[in-house]
């Protein structure tokens, strides 16, 4: 599987990059090792699903979407790397969505 990312270019799909993304989202919470690779596991049912090719931006929602349901301060923390945040505003934001 390949991941395209938001520039064009192609590369393999890491498991452990992934993974590791995880895991320091989910650092000091109360989430199990088994917990982080249940998700990984449907994580990439889902990758897989998509097919050979799938862009990173995709795949940051998948991962999102899952941990939002798993730990909301993992969901805050990852989705703060992953949009970019840039500024108090965008945390502001994100936990009225989470409120929802």
């Amino acid at each position: 599987m390949f991941v395209v990312k938001k520039d064009g270019r192609r590369e393999p799909y890491s498991r452990d990059k992934l993974l590791l993304g995880i895991v320091k989202a989910c650092e000091k919470r109360a989430v199990s090792h088994d917990m982080i690779e249940k998700i990984m596991n449907e994580i990439e049912e889902k990758l897989r699903k998509k097919g050979k090719e799938i862009k990173s931006s995709a795949i940051g929602e998948i991962v999102m979407k899952a941990l939002k349901k798993l730990d909301k301060v993992a969901y805050i923390r990852f989705a703060s790397v992953y949009r970019d945040f840039k500024d108090v505003d965008d945390f502001r934001n994100i936990t009225k969505e989470i409120k929802r």
